[in-house]
């Protein structure tokens, strides 16, 4: 009898340790509501990662109620690959902010068992030029029927690095008269991705439809994924 009373009692105890660990887990509204630099830990889903560089990487997370940035989170390779996409973190560091878009710095993390989740693509092309869009920071997104224009330079897109093209490509569309600039990050999606050859391939005047993340810099400035001319 003892003995039982024992393994329920310890039972009991991780049950409660496991409640504590959680207890200030928050939800997506209640992390958008957090001041800026203060402490927060959340729970979600790896949609991408950027490349693994000097024991960092940068993540884009997501569960049902919202998405997350995770700016340079110190991680060993070994960890780095594990955190496949679908794969379940929580997260603990500083709310910051940098250009509008907000993310998470100075973080740890854990990995936890749990079915993968993938989120489906938000369709946010009627949300281009209002004050809503930006209630979907570092969603997957797509955007539909939007027409590439003049970078300004007389071309479809522009590298940042064009001798050797190891840098972000830029690309310009416009959608009821108004213009947004998006681009290829090259850590995320680099010179030999689909994406990044599609960006090539544009001309001016052509009418896409593209997928990304709605990441922020001093607006929206969706970082492509995929992307292909509209039907």
């Amino acid at each position: 009898m003892k003995k039982i009373l024992a393994l329920v009692l310890a039972l009991m105890m991780t049950v409660c340790a496991f409640a504590a660990l959680a207890e200030g887990v928050m939800t997506h509204e209640e992390y958008v509501a957090a001041e800026l630099n203060s402490e927060v830990t959340i729970e979600a889903y790896v949609q991408a990662k950027q490349s693994w560089w000097a024991d960092k990487a940068t993540i884009y997370l997501q569960a049902e109620d919202g998405a997350y940035f995770v700016y340079e989170l110190a991680i060993s390779q070994e960890d780095y690959d594990k955190l496949v996409p679908g794969t379940k973190v929580r997260v603990t560091g500083y709310k910051s902010e940098w250009s509008g878009e907000v993310e998470i710095t100075d973080a740890t993390f854990e990995i936890l068992e749990a079915d993968p989740f993938i989120a489906e693509p938000l369709d946010v092309t009627a949300l281009l030029g209002t004050d809503e869009l930006i209630d979907h920071q570092n969603e997957l997104v797509t955007v539909k029927g939007v027409t590439v224009v003049d970078y300004g330079n007389g071309a479809a897109f522009a590298y940042k690095n064009e001798a050797n093209k190891t840098d972000d490509l830029y690309f310009k569309v416009s959608k009821d008269d108004k213009v947004y600039e998006f681009c290829v990050e090259f850590y995320l999606c680099g010179q030999d991705t689909d994406v990044y050859k599609a960006v090539e391939a544009l001309n001016i005047g052509d009418v896409i439809d593209l997928e990304g993340f709605l990441y922020w810099y001093l607006g929206a400035n969706i970082q492509a994924t995929a992307l292909k001319l509209a039907e």
